[in-house]
């Protein structure tokens, strides 16, 4: 079995995660996927930021969790899920970190979208 590197953020790689603030709305076409007031921001490294929204204000019924995981160093195994439908847009087009590290444990029971499978609008505020 081999062991996966577990990495700190640090000055070399920080990682932010912050209230966002405003209402973040996600869209597949015109089905709402999740809309939020209670939005994350996570800003790694020289990545752009992802907005992490609450499971509990998506809907989870319209959403099919695959086999599909990734893994990063500084947050753990992501799980992944698929929009409605079959087109190919909608395959693993989400991720969670279900059990993430300690350093970003603020973004357990929060979904994340790919930017270019769904139409995601922040309204400040």
């Amino acid at each position: 079995m081999s062991s996966r590197p577990v990495r700190i953020p640090g000055p070399d790689h920080p990682i932010t995660v912050t209230p966002t603030g405003g209402r973040v709305v996600v869209r597949d076409g015109d089905r709402v996927i999740a809309d939020t007031r209670n939005a994350l921001t996570l800003k790694e490294s020289t990545y752009p930021a992802v907005f992490y929204i609450p499971r509990a204000d998506a809907d989870m019924a319209a959403l099919t969790k695959t086999e599909h995981h990734s893994y990063c160093p500084y947050k753990g195994e992501a799980s992944y899920f698929s929009l409605p439908g079959n087109a190919e847009h909608a395959i693993n087009a989400i991720w969670t970190y279900e059990t993430p590290y300690d350093a970003v444990a603020t973004i357990r029971d929060h979904l994340a979208f790919y930017p270019d499978r769904v139409s995601i609008e922040h309204t400040p505020g």
